[in-house]
């Protein structure tokens, strides 16, 4: 009689004995196994408990009889040795077979969505090349080897595997893009801009669909590594650069909220006397106004904060582009000189140095990857997907959706608002970046536009994806909602203490970049630091008490600190690190160091 969870049954099984390991309780990998041979399952006596958390299967079998990995690991069970999650990771692939060859797992990983060259496996894909090398043949990996490789960033892949990414069957969906991404290649009609000649210069026959989650699941399809200038595309992104760094009302002291109904390029202010959203060129203004800085510095300003968001993938600049536009801007320099005499620019701004950062901006160049990242960046809240890192405050990133979702697509806004619900913005360079709150962003290119100025691909793509995309709650843009948020920080918690527990100082990295509380308790009031002293990971203790700076002496519900820990289970190395720390802390100083500083003892451990 095996006691099990009633949702073990998607995880990999013997063919055999049909026998699987409970996903769910991380303290008894394989106690508990069930048959889930689907021509025996319903001739199987089985019953509920009254609770309907669990259901016992009546199973006659021989254990010595099968020799599947499964087993072995049930064996080494019995025999006192806890297998652990890179094991389960190794048997989940391997199907039975002692080795595995290398492209197998990248195969597997690359179904997740995830990319071998993601920031956030960079440590696993290292030592996979240097394992390689050192192997007899340079192709399989046993067990062993397998450990190695992808200890490191066990917490992300264990998340890929188990499917606990925001689109769980990720193969099925990439097909479903392709095939929208095929009707709408089929499609003619539209025009290519050119009243600036560097955009004239672009096929009509490009198209491309580029798309990243919110977990930095990635799928590309067509002409993804073109780049292309963002244009107008850019007019949300440096709309939330300045919320950010000034703040919603400082900002719209300039600017309005609402969409016009007219032409992006009329000559027409609200009844404020302020321009109708953020859609026009004078909000170039309001970027690091205050610091005084010059052009120069604010285009890189701009250029690195856009990086920051497409997590450090390609972000160009096009000086053809640029020429073009300054050379061709007269109704851009009516407006400017419009909005001057209306004095809807900050005091002291110079109305021709804004025109001219307008018309740099508009000339970044980007792929249709790297601008999926950005629109993901969005869509999570903030937070790069690929690097973990916090790029926008909340507050720009729900002022700038709100304002995308109203005022993204010049005339069409209304139309595309009503049949496809999300926040978008297009450019007359074909590009048109969507956002979906908290599951993806988008970015569709394709030079032939429409009448408006709407990329014509893009707009039938953007129009029939939505019935394939996961749910997406539209007022939920920063994880938190009602009755949700107790449970995102149960998740905080879980996911901090596991990665101490595995010793993935990876991730580890990217919540300290994310704000995550380095120092958060679970219901027995044990902290990271406990557990990565009494696992002996000397580099996460290092890592919380360099980097993170945390208290070296916190104790849990028994009294027993992290130096207690090491002390009890024998790990000397971890010990001395604990005591030299411990000796040297300050409670009141640590309360007092600045954001700065912390900042930088995070940057110095991330370039290790």
């Amino acid at each position: 009689m095996f006691l099990i969870h009633s949702a073990c049954f998607s995880l990999p099984h013997c063919s055999a004995c049909c026998l699987v390991v409970c996903k769910y309780d991380l303290n008894c990998h394989f106690q508990s196994f069930t048959s889930i041979n689907p021509f025996s399952t319903n001739s199987l006596p089985m019953f509920y408990n009254p609770h309907k958390l669990t259901q016992k299967i009546e199973i006659t079998f021989s254990i010595t009889q099968c020799q599947c990995p499964f087993l072995s690991c049930f064996r080494r069970r019995k025999a006192g040795i806890l297998p652990s999650l890179e094991d389960l990771l190794f048997y989940s692939i391997a199907e039975g077979q002692e080795r595995i060859p290398a492209h197998k797992f990248i195969t597997a990983l690359k179904a997740t969505g995830l990319r071998t060259g993601d920031p956030r496996l960079k440590e696993c894909m290292d030592m996979l090349k240097v394992t390689l090398k050192s192997t007899s043949d340079g192709v399989m990996l046993d067990r062993h080897l397998f450990k190695k490789c992808v200890q490191s960033n066990i917490v992300l892949l264990t998340q890929a595997f188990r499917k606990k990414f925001v689109i769980p069957d990720f193969q099925p969906f990439a097909s479903h893009i392709d095939t929208l991404y095929e009707k709408a290649r089929k499609l003619s009609g539209g025009l290519v801009a050119d009243y600036i000649p560097q955009l004239a210069k672009f096929s009509p026959d490009l198209w491309a669909v580029s798309l990243c989650t919110v977990d930095g699941q990635r799928h590309t399809v067509g002409d993804t590594k073109v780049p292309f200038c963002l244009q107008s595309c850019v007019k949300p992104l440096k709309y939330a650069i300045a919320v950010h760094d000034h703040g919603t009302e400082y900002v719209h002291q300039f600017i309005g909220k609402e969409p016009s109904g007219l032409r992006f390029n009329k000559l027409f202010l609200n009844e404020d006397g302020k321009d109708y959203n953020h859609q026009l060129q004078h909000d170039c203004s309001l970027l690091q106004s205050e610091n005084g800085f010059s052009n120069a510095e604010k285009f890189d300003y701009v250029l690195n904060f856009l990086k920051k968001m497409a997590g450090n993938e390609y972000v160009g600049f096009s000086n053809a582009t640029f020429q073009s536009e300054r050379e061709s801007g007269d109704r851009n320099f009516a407006i400017g000189y419009y909005l001057k005499e209306k004095k809807c620019f900050p005091t002291g701004t110079d109305m021709t140095a804004v025109l001219d950062l307008y018309f740099q901006l508009c000339s970044i160049e980007v792929t249709c990857e790297s601008a999926s990242v950005m629109a993901a960046t969005l869509a999570n809240g903030g937070f790069c997907p690929i690097t973990g890192e916090r790029v926008l405050s909340p507050e720009a990133v729900r002022d700038t959706l709100s304002l995308m979702h109203s005022c993204g697509m010049y005339d069409f806004s209304g139309q595309f608002a009503f049949h496809v619900g999300l926040p978008a913005k297009s450019g007359v360079a074909g590009g048109i970046l969507l956002v979906v709150p908290n599951v993806m962003g988008i970015m569709c290119w394709a030079p032939s536009l429409d009448k408006l100025g709407n990329s014509v691909r893009g707009i039938q793509f953007c129009t029939v994806c939505l019935r394939f995309c996961p749910p997406s709650d539209h007022n939920n843009l920063f994880l938190f909602h009602k009755g949700s948020f107790l449970s995102f920080q149960v998740k905080s918690v879980i996911n901090l203490l596991f990665a101490a527990y595995t010793g993935d100082v990876s991730a580890l990295r990217r919540f300290a970049l994310s704000s995550v509380d380095m120092e958060q308790q679970d219901y027995d009031s044990r902290t990271a630091l406990h557990i990565a002293a009494a696992e002996g990971h000397t580099e996460v203790v290092r890592f919380l008490l360099e980097a993170c700076k945390v208290n070296p002496g916190p104790k849990d519900r028994w009294g027993n600190t992290p130096i207690d820990e090491a002390t009890h289970f024998g790990h000397h190395e971890v010990l001395a690190l604990l005591q030299e720390y411990y000796s040297k802390y300050n409670p009141l100083v640590k309360a007092g160091a600045d954001k700065e500083s912390t900042e930088k003892h995070l940057d110095g451990m991330l370039e290790r």
